[in-house]
């Protein structure tokens, strides 16, 4: 498992949102990206979104608390042999997550190669 402490990887969490291009950046609305050391108990989970994507919003949303993407940090180190791979892991995690909020499924990410 490679070391990375809290602010480290928050780093790379910003870098990795820094990379979305800034047409798609521009389009992302009432989301908050979080770090969190662990998922929730008994998940197995890189990165987590919650929330309405933005494929799904109309006339109704409003005045709503934003959604939530948490990237959590020890299940990435613990796959990640090196640092380099924290780096891409945590970019690919961050677009997965991203993408979910644009409203895309699981399977396209995977296809996309952002499984």
């Amino acid at each position: 498992m490679v070391e990375v402490d809290g602010a480290e990887f928050e780093r790379l969490v910003s870098e990795a949102l820094d990379s979305i291009p800034p047409e798609l950046g521009g389009l992302m609305s009432n989301v908050v990206v979080l770090v969190a050391d662990e998922a929730p108990s008994g998940e197995n989970l890189l990165g987590l979104y919650e929330g309405v994507p933005l494929t799904e919003r109309d006339g109704w949303y409003a005045g709503v608390l934003p959604d939530t993407i948490t990237i959590y940090r020890m299940p990435i180190l613990r796959i990640c042999g090196t640092q380099a791979d924290v780096v891409d892991e945590v970019r690919t995690t961050v677009i997965h997550e991203v993408g979910h909020h644009f409203g895309i499924d699981d399977d396209a990410l995977h296809e996309m190669g952002w499984g």
